[in-house]
């Protein structure tokens, strides 16, 4: 039973934590506020009543329907409903919620759930912190479900995917630690959906309103005087300040810490709610780590995160690592190669996030019209258009960037290209268009070449900016104020998103949507290639065309994107911790031979026979699981969403009953075939306890050796 005689507790209401004065002890002593706290404390209770820690009160149809929840007054929306706009939107970016696909038989909040909507009741404590001098907040957050048990305490960490918000993990380790009675704590890790309108001097608060009052502590606003904010304005009008780009932290280099210090904030207020009271008013903690059960987990840029915690944890906090698609940049280690069956080996692995995106952000669209890729990609017809594509190979040709006569032999160079040259799988070939086409690789180009050379908005990096634009026409325009202010709940953080474009403010005839722009160079609609190139040779330290030294502004910048990226290079050190990885092997964002595979291969060369690091690369699975929903995909992807949850289930399993890991090894699945019939577990078959000898994943003689 919750002991909350020094939390007041008023039914759904908002109340705030006073701050407990006590010396400065560890952890394990006296509860003290932690210092990094910038913030009140915000509690929420949800008793099932008409909302839910998981669900946001719509329970697993809710999440399931097509119509999202709409505000009552779309322009002042209340903070609650900010809330279950952002788990709907958070939820179905990352999870497939159609039932052909697995949603209420192999995962979703229904599955082995007490409510039959899978809706949980329980407490939420939300607050911002600081890490050392910087002023630039994260959010952190704590759900405690009704089951948590402080006797046999269990945590997970959620730190958001991609640049998401609060909510940006709560489908994934949200899901499974609540189910599983463990509180679950949240960190948007220093990116989040952070939004600031230069014009209006808007931003969000904590609990995602948006606010003119400079006054209010918000998420995120630029560092900008109001006199070089006004002469900005002047010259760039409408123009939009996103966090992740913009904050000059590089938040990257510190997502181990986000969630670390999230952990100590998890602790904290457990103790809160569960520790002894003493007779001088002080708590005494007896939910720490020695009687806790603690997992890193979430996917993509939180499974990254999740990693990079663990690599830098002195203190015991983490007792296991279950993560999915990891966004891990690993240190470069020339002694090993990689080989995939009787493929030739890769030396050339472990490229950097922004080295691979930048090359997929300008070859892409050409390769889009490979003929095999042309006629059999999902999605590549609805999103891209074969014209501009067309456009994009003319303009590689002209700079000597590809070859061939004609569309087709220059598309299929771009493709080689990618695939000999940047180490993207051929299995990649035909997910990545539709990602192209939802402008993935080009809007990360943008984000962390701002956020690794801790650029500001003012600098506006290759030409580049933010901004609602026209549809037609791609100019620049204000944006609508019922759109900004529900940002909080529909932004994924890195435009395109909720509205908000990216801006080539170079294109011939000024500023236009990057999409539709045309590029000075090619005097023709090629999405701005020109600034894509411009992004390319800052990540390759050259000019991406010529091959000539970079001189000037260029040079300095980057230097400075270099430095940044030297910042967020991971180790490979998990220090003997039991850790989990799943990766799809079609996965088109993040390219196996620069993350999961290589991460195996420098963990193993770093912690030798003490690695406890256990790697799944599973078959006929991608990045973007949300995306099985559509026609093409659904016959021919299966979600990688499914292993997550085996993942966590055996890490947990294996940390609570030392059962035993499985070891490293590809898993087979079958896709479901032409007209997708429901999936069943005959598609997803489990990580194999023992696999066979020709599905082991192995270390040896200097090679990862991954079988076909």
């Amino acid at each position: 039973m919750q002991r909350l005689t020094h939390l007041a507790l008023l039914g759904t209401c908002t109340l705030v934590l006073a701050a407990c004065k006590t010396d400065d002890l560890p952890i394990a002593g006296i509860n003290q506020k932690p210092d990094f706290l910038t913030s009140d404390i915000v509690q929420q209770r949800y008793d099932n009543a008409d909302n839910d820690l998981l669900t946001g009160g719509l329970g697993a149809s809710g999440l399931a329907s097509a119509t999202a929840p709409a505000p009552a007054d779309p322009l002042t929306p209340t903070a609650a409903e900010l809330r279950t706009l952002a788990i709907y939107n958070n939820y179905r970016a990352l999870v497939d919620t159609t039932a052909g696909g697995g949603y209420g038989t192999l995962y979703g909040p229904q599955v082995d759930a007490e409510d039959s909507e899978g809706r949980i009741p329980g407490d939420e404590y939300l607050a911002l912190i600081t890490l050392d001098d910087r002023d630039v907040p994260a959010t952190v957050m704590l759900q405690i479900p009704d089951r948590f048990d402080p006797d046999n305490a269990c945590m997970v960490t959620a730190p958001s995917s991609g640049s998401r918000g609060i909510y940006g993990a709560i489908g994934t380790a949200g899901e499974w630690g609540l189910k599983k009675g463990c509180a679950v704590i949240y960190t948007d890790k220093g990116t989040g959906t952070g939004a600031f309108n230069l014009m209006t001097g808007a931003g969000q608060t904590l609990l995602g309103q948006t606010t003119t009052d400079a006054t209010a502590q918000r998420q995120f606003q630029p560092d900008l005087s109001a006199s070089d904010r006004a002469a900005f304005n002047a010259d760039w009008p409408d123009r939009f300040a996103l966090k992740h780009a913009h904050s000059q932290t590089n938040p990257e280099a510190n997502w181990g810490q986000y969630v670390l210090k999230s952990i100590e904030f998890g602790f904290y207020v457990l103790n809160e709610v569960y520790g002894d009271e003493l007779p001088n008013g002080k708590i005494r903690v007896t939910v720490k780590p020695a009687n806790t059960l603690v997992i890193a987990s979430s996917v993509s840029n939180g499974g990254g995160a999740s990693v990079r915690a663990a690599e830098e944890d002195r203190r015991g906090l983490i007792d296991g690592v279950a993560v999915s698609e990891p966004n891990v940049n690993p240190t470069v280690e020339n002694g090993f190669s990689i080989r995939q069956g009787n493929a030739a080996p890769v030396s050339d692995h472990s490229r950097s996030l922004l080295d691979y995106t930048t090359a997929l952000a300008v070859y892409q669209g050409c390769a889009n019209l490979a003929p095999d890729v042309r006629d059999n990609a999902p999605f590549n017809a609805v999103l891209n258009d074969a014209a501009v594509d067309d456009n994009i190979c003319s303009a590689l040709a002209a700079k000597g960037l590809v070859s061939g006569a004609d569309t087709d032999t220059r598309a299929m160079d771009a493709q080689r290209i990618l695939n000999e040259t940047y180490g993207v799988q051929p299995e990649q070939n035909l997910v990545a268009p539709s990602h192209f086409g939802a402008a993935v690789a080009q809007s990360i180009s943008m984000t962390y070449a701002n956020a690794y050379g801790r650029f500001g908005v003012e600098d506006r990096l290759c030409g580049l900016g933010y901004a609602a634009t026209n549809a037609s026409t791609g100019a620049v325009e204000p944006l609508a104020d019922t759109t900004e202010a529900t940002l909080f709940a529909t932004s994924n953080g890195v435009p395109p998103s909720a509205g908000i474009h990216q801006v080539f403010d170079d294109a011939s005839g000024g500023p236009t949507n990057l999409a539709l722009s045309t590029s000075p160079s090619s005097g023709l609609p090629d999405y701005g290639l020109d600034a894509l190139l411009c992004l390319r040779s800052l990540a390759l330290g050259r000019d991406a065309v010529t091959g000539a030294p970079l001189l000037g502004d260029q040079a300095a910048q980057a230097e400075r994107i270099a430095d940044g990226i030297r910042a967020i290079r991971a180790s490979g050190n998990l220090r003997g911790t039991p850790a989990v990885f799943v990766t799809g092997r079609f996965d088109a964002i993040l390219p196996i031979n620069h993350t999961s595979r290589p991460y195996f291969g420098l963990n193993r060369t770093v912690e030798g026979a003490r690695s406890q690091l256990h790697y799944y690369e599973v078959l006929n699975a991608h990045h973007l699981d949300a995306f099985n929903a559509f026609p093409g995909f659904d016959e021919r992807y299966v979600p990688l969403h499914r292993y997550y949850v085996e993942a966590l289930d055996r890490m947990y399993a294996h940390l609570s009953t030392d059962e035993a890991l499985p070891p490293s090894q590809v898993v087979r699945t079958t896709p479901r075939g032409a007209g997708a019939p429901a999936i069943t577990h005959a598609n997803v078959p489990p990580i194999a306890d023992t696999p066979e000898e020709a599905d082991r994943i192995v270390f040896e003689a200097g090679e990862v050796v991954v079988p076909d």
